[in-house]
């Protein structure tokens, strides 16, 4: 069971230090001995629960009740009240006032334990809930609603998001003179936070592009920027990022990419399956860095393959990381199949531990037609 923190407020100290021996079993719990201590000891700590009595000196418990409610960090702080008044108006006052529990002294101590159980378990699962739709929206903001539609080119993304996972992004931004910025990016760290950041970097990053880009066309130059952008600013600056800056020029046939310790990418062609050693350091993490750039052509048939962690990371079957080999064999099984995007899926699940992915998870393949010239 995760430790919780319980609050226990109770003026009679007999019953205040035997709940605090019996909670403090298995929670955190803190005591105070009216409303007006509960409430500068939750200005310092939020309490996942609070236990507390209805009559008290200084102030009751509705009065306490009625003060956490009126501010938004602790409206929803779950109640249960212990209290000698056994008639039926104090009951119906503290339903009214949205009470999660209301139990008259004498108590049962079991009985008591087992409703703070009860109670704890629905208000993780009621959290766990809405993190997991906040993170599904901040997920869905931080990719494009489609793909850029290309004569001679195929561009497919897939992502998947997971609670407890990072933030993965992908934006492209079409340019007057008919190129292309392809951004892919995992903002370090687990969960709303990291998809807090991601999502907030992404922000930065369109905006700064936009900027930039009248200046410089050059990945590695706005690579620069970047990195400059997340040690400087306020918000973003413990914030660590891998990320992935392509130009693709579609009449050119060329995409010329800067890589910040991200993963790096698979090239595949009719002549087989590779991986560029090519990376540099991962963005917000030293002052001062230069960044280089390659450019590769699209012969016909060729394709690049970008992609996040969560493909990487997958264990195997045999217990191992999947690593770079694994998925550079796993688009070598993929191409060429019509839905070469979803193949590599299949393909990496079917050679997992696990029937769904770990961590987030984002795939973006471009590929040149092979009848194209």
């Amino acid at each position: 069971m995760a430790e919780h923190t319980i609050l226990v407020v109770e003026d009679d100290s007999t019953v205040r230090e035997l709940l605090k021996y019996r909670l403090g079993k298995h929670y955190d719990v803190h005591t105070a001995t009216n409303g007006s201590e509960a409430l500068d000891l939750v200005e310092d700590t939020i309490p996942d629960l609070i236990i507390s009595d209805i009559m008290m000196p200084k102030m009751d418990g509705f009065a306490l009740q009625s003060a956490l409610q009126s501010d938004k960090n602790t409206r929803v702080i779950p109640f249960i009240f212990l209290t000698a008044r056994a008639d039926e108006d104090a009951r119906q006052q503290g339903q009214r006032k949205g009470v999660d529990d209301y139990i008259t002294k004498p108590f049962d101590m079991e009985t008591l334990l087992s409703r703070v159980e009860r109670l704890l378990e629905r208000v993780e699962m009621f959290q766990t809930q809405l993190d997991a739709e906040i993170g599904q929206d901040f997920s869905n903001r931080l990719l494009p609603d489609q793909a850029p539609v290309v004569d001679d080119y195929e561009l497919r993304f897939h992502s998947e998001a997971r609670q407890q996972g990072g933030g993965d992004l992908f934006d492209w931004t079409e340019m007057d003179d008919g190129t292309y910025f392809l951004t892919i990016g995992d903002v370090m760290g687990k969960g709303l936070r990291a998809k807090f950041y991601a999502f907030s970097f992404l922000s930065y990053v369109r905006g700064t592009l936009h900027t930039l880009l009248e200046e410089s066309t050059s990945p590695a130059a706005l690579m620069v920027e970047l990195n400059k952008m997340l040690l400087d600013d306020e918000v973003l600056e413990d914030t660590f990022a891998t990320f992935l800056l392509m130009r693709w020029d579609p009449a050119a046939h060329t995409l010329t990419y800067a890589n910040a310790g991200h993963c790096r990418p698979v090239l595949i062609s009719p002549d087989g399956a590779e991986v560029p050693d090519h990376s540099d350091l991962i963005l917000g993490l030293e002052e001062d860095v230069e960044f280089s750039e390659v450019t590769m052509e699209f012969e016909p048939g060729t394709a690049l393959v970008a992609y996040t962690d969560g493909l990487t990371e997958q264990r195997t079957l045999e217990g191992d990381m999947l690593g770079e080999d694994g998925v550079r064999d796993l688009v070598a099984e993929a191409y060429g199949s019509d839905e070469m995007v979803q193949g590599l899926l299949d393909g990496t699940l079917a050679r997992s531990a696990s029937d769904q992915f770990e961590d987030d998870l984002l795939v973006v393949w471009l590929q040149r037609d092979n009848g194209s010239s």
